[in-house]
């Protein structure tokens, strides 16, 4: 009845939360091991030069 229906909306709301939660944990653990090991190796990823837009885009001409 509509009492199963409220306790498996009530539960399925924290389980997706508590899932929710520990992802966000997770990326965040990951991408502060990731920039404090990009930090201590500057070596390996130097940065390049900017390139202005017209650089990337190739050449445009048009075919009738």
């Amino acid at each position: 009845g509509v009492h199963r229906q409220i306790l498996f909306t009530t539960v399925g709301w924290f389980v997706g939360y508590y899932l929710a939660k520990r992802t966000e944990y997770i990326h965040a653990k990951r991408d502060r091991e990731l920039f404090e090991y990009v930090r201590q190796h500057p070596e390996d990823f130097k940065t390049t030069e900017k390139r202005r837009i017209g650089e990337l885009l190739e050449d445009f001409y048009p075919v009738r």
